[in-house]
């Protein structure tokens, strides 16, 4: 990634310490004091972490990941509980077993030690930080066990459950559908903790499948604020100037052809007896006279 002049300085003090340094001692050793400064040196770090350029050992200090042989990149889950780190830079895949797994999710960013190889030559490693958390919302049916709730989420890569305290369920109940924020990320020895954040219902309501693929996916699903303003600007009836130039054909029995389900009726039928045959209309929205090209509707 482009470096600023912090962030060089940064991996210039980190490679010549001979040691990792605290946040503390980094600043003290670019002698960096001021407010300012400070503000500026935390966040060229905090890029560099999320880069996975600097890691934090185990007791919080600093060093470059290079320096000790650290991969970093993308977490990938699998239903069975083990997972792969996808490196950055495109090399091999670094296999994670299950108890390695533990402390990240799927989608999250991590820096990995390659600690070995397998029979057929193909590296496993060892996490040695998360940079970057890749879930803040997660989708899934809430089950109850051990006077508790959990959610287990709709995602297969997930393989961790999703604890739910009482004082966080928002009214659900046990066997709905529901979306959760996670409150508290999974470490070695403690699992994610969440908030219910929506309800969506029952695996059997009509349209679930839609819903759970939109969150799972994390699909846009909610109108923005001026598509909405712009609906609720269009009047709920047709307006005189609407039929000038057109045929009202009001007066006729249209029905639709639009099923039960459809998201939108704008499409019908009328259709009578006219001396030996049939006359039928077809009746299609005219969208365009009230959604106009590249306004907030149309963009929605």
């Amino acid at each position: 990634m482009p470096r600023d002049r912090y962030q060089n300085e940064i991996l210039d003090a980190l490679n010549s310490a001979g040691a990792p340094l605290t946040a503390q001692e980094l600043a003290a050793r670019l002698d960096m004091k001021g407010g300012g400064e400070r503000r500026a040196l935390d966040a060229a770090l905090a890029a560099l972490e999320r880069a996975g350029e600097v890691v934090q050992n185990r007791a919080g200090a600093l060093l470059v990941a290079k320096r000790i042989a650290l991969v970093a990149g993308r977490i990938e889950g699998h239903a069975d509980g083990h997972g792969f780190l996808g490196p950055d830079d495109g090399s091999p895949r670094v296999f994670l077993p299950p108890a390695e797994m533990r402390e990240v999710i799927h989608g999250d960013r991590a820096a990995v030690r390659v600690s070995g190889r397998d029979s057929r030559g193909r590296p496993h490693g060892t996490i040695v930080e998360v940079l970057e958390r890749g879930n803040r919302r997660i989708v899934g049916r809430l089950h109850a066990g051990h006077g508790v709730l959990f959610l287990v989420p709709e995602d297969r890569r997930i393989a961790h459950d999703i604890v739910v305290p009482p004082a966080e369920v928002n009214g659900a109940k046990a066997g709905q559908v529901v979306t959760v924020d996670l409150i508290a990320q999974p470490s070695r020895h403690a699992q994610p903790i969440g908030r219910v954040a929506e309800v969506l219902g029952h695996y059997a309501d009509p349209g679930m499948e839609i819903e759970i693929a939109v969150r799972k996916f994390e699909l846009p699903h909610q109108f923005s604020k001026r598509a909405l303003a712009a609906a609720r600007a269009l009047p709920d009836s047709v307006q005189l100037e609407d039929i000038d130039k057109r045929r009202d054909l009001r007066s006729l029995e249209f029905v639709t052809i639009d099923g039960e389900t459809a998201r939108d009726f704008d499409d019908a039928v009328f259709c009578r007896r006219e001396g030996k045959g049939f006359r039928l209309w077809v009746a299609i929205a005219d969208v365009s006279h009230y959604v106009r090209h590249g306004d907030a509707l149309d963009m929605e």
